[in-house]
């Protein structure tokens, strides 16, 4: 498309006449936007059956490609639907009919890039983002600033602030782990025709050792980043994070895809190097832009090293990106509440959540979070009153949320109305008896209205409850290795004295 503030220039009358019926045609396709996003707000009925594949081609460096071919490809069927990409790089495509699709970009002087395993269904609307790389060439300009030296047990080495916070980068890198979508699986070593259908075979049937050893004997065959994945899978379900971390990066360099970043950077959360992370996840969302679940994995990684204004800000920006995922609020509202103060951009996103997502118990439950902890040192009633309402809606819509009642129940002590506060308690508690702060809270509140023994043997129950969970949660620390990390700008440590 025409740039008019190149076009626009006081150079000549002829050129000056030439801008305003460039800014014509400007104003009719403005036009057509404004009603295909009027539309788009009031959508009509679609057609029944239809099924659409759309999506963006870019190169490394995140810059649409225009021009490329984008091909759809039915497995079984020779004969593809092809399309053109536009000048920002976006493409719609149509299936005839419900079945497994392959999704290609090509362009001249460009090496392909591929979605594979796309089951589309009748009235399917798939949305794939897709990187173009030049043939043969490294795809990183710089080399990562670490090296995973090992893995060693649990030492708690790397985690940031209280044992609390660190309960909550464990929670984000798990939940991070789940965005690894099921597709994303089926997609793990399909690109390249049939290859891996042995291997895929035995991992469908949990051989994962004979799954490896497939696989392996492709790659000795044919190097490609989906074995390198694959592999990498593999390794990491037969207990070798080390050899999967490498696997993963390998596949990384070979065809820096958003899925091929995205699970090298998971990989290191997971395995508790969250700088590297940081480092993966960083470049992955400079590569792939539009990817929500980039900036929600940069989101904890930045958690977990203490940057929590910063893991704010990527989280806000991934549910700008998809403000109709709850994934990115979700992380947002986690983070918020673990957080001693109020995060930047938290509490506007988690009202968003609330406002368009009314029937959600934790969109109401992490907005009311955002509000207590803005008002709860301040002499404004109506915000306190707007969070406890939104505290009962989400427990009216999920009445197992024991945190919403836990939560409640804070809200009624800092206004003195033990009463309340222990009915609120209790309530927690008969959801989830192991809730140890709500034991914990319950006991204060026995105590401020003089119920001695009821208070102890609260505070008894809260000794045990956090004895037998600080047990379970160091046997799954012991049973998840952590990797040794060396830094390049590192100064090498002095030797003991």
């Amino acid at each position: 498309m025409m740039n008019c503030s190149h076009t626009l220039r006081p150079s000549s009358r002829k050129i000056h006449n030439r801008c305003w019926a460039v800014l014509a045609v400007l104003a009719a396709t403005l036009g057509n936007f404004s009603t295909a996003a009027a539309l788009a707000r009031n959508p009509s009925p679609p057609q029944s059956g239809a099924i659409t594949v759309e999506g963006t081609v870019r190169n490394p460096a995140g810059e649409p490609v225009a021009g490329a071919s984008v091909l759809l490809e039915e497995k079984g069927n020779a004969t593809p639907v092809e399309t053109k990409t536009n000048a920002d790089g976006t493409f719609v495509l149509s299936a005839a009919r419900a079945g497994t699709y392959t999704v290609r970009a090509q362009k001249s002087g460009l090496r392909d890039a591929v979605a594979d395993a796309l089951v589309l269904s009748p009235g399917d609307k798939k949305h794939v983002d897709l990187v173009l790389t030049s043939p043969g060439a490294m795809e990183f300009k710089d080399e990562p600033n670490f090296t995973v030296a090992g893995v060693t047990d649990w030492t708690n080495l790397g985690l940031h602030g209280s044992d609390a916070s660190s309960r909550t980068s464990e929670a984000l890198a798990k939940e991070t782990l789940t965005l690894k979508s099921t597709e994303s699986e089926k997609a793990s070593g399909g690109a390249s025709g049939n290859q891996y259908d042995l291997a895929l075979g035995y991992r469908a049937k949990g051989d994962f050792a004979q799954a490896r050893e497939q696989v392996r004997r492709v790659l000795a065959m044919a190097d490609n980043a989906e074995g390198h994945h694959l592999l990498g899978d593999l390794d990491e379900r037969l207990g070798d994070p080390l050899a999967a971390v490498r696997e993963y990066e390998q596949a990384a360099r070979m065809d820096p895809s958003e899925q091929n970043y995205f699970e090298w950077g998971t990989e290191l959360l997971l395995h508790r190097a969250a700088q590297p992370a940081v480092e993966v996840f960083t470049k992955g969302s400079s590569a792939h832009p539009n990817s929500a679940r980039m900036l929600a994995g940069l989101g904890a990684a930045f958690y977990t090293v203490g940057s929590y204004d910063e893991a704010a800000r990527r989280l806000c920006d991934a549910s700008d990106l998809q403000p109709s995922d709850p994934a990115p609020y979700l992380f947002l509202g986690r983070i918020e509440k673990a957080t001693p103060a109020p995060l930047p951009c938290s509490e506007q996103k988690l009202a968003r959540f609330a406002r368009d997502q009314p029937a959600n118990a934790l969109a109401n439950y992490y907005y009311a979070i955002s509000l207590w902890k803005r008002n709860k040192g301040s002499e404004n009633p109506a915000g306190l009153q707007q969070a406890k309402a939104l505290l009962e809606k989400a427990v009216a819509i999920d009445p197992k949320l024991d945190e919403a009642y836990l939560q409640l129940g804070i809200l009624h002590s800092t206004r003195s109305d033990f009463e309340q506060a222990i009915r609120a308690y209790k309530k927690a508690i008969e959801v989830n008896p192991h809730l140890g702060e709500a034991h914990y809270r319950l006991g204060l509140a026995y105590q401020r209205i003089g119920e001695k023994t009821k208070a102890q043997q609260e505070f008894q129950v809260y000794k045990q409850v956090q004895k037998t969970e600080a047990a379970a949660i160091e046997r799954q620390r012991r049973e998840l290795r952590q990797f040794l990390i060396i830094l390049k700008d590192q100064p090498a440590a002095s030797p003991p004295r």
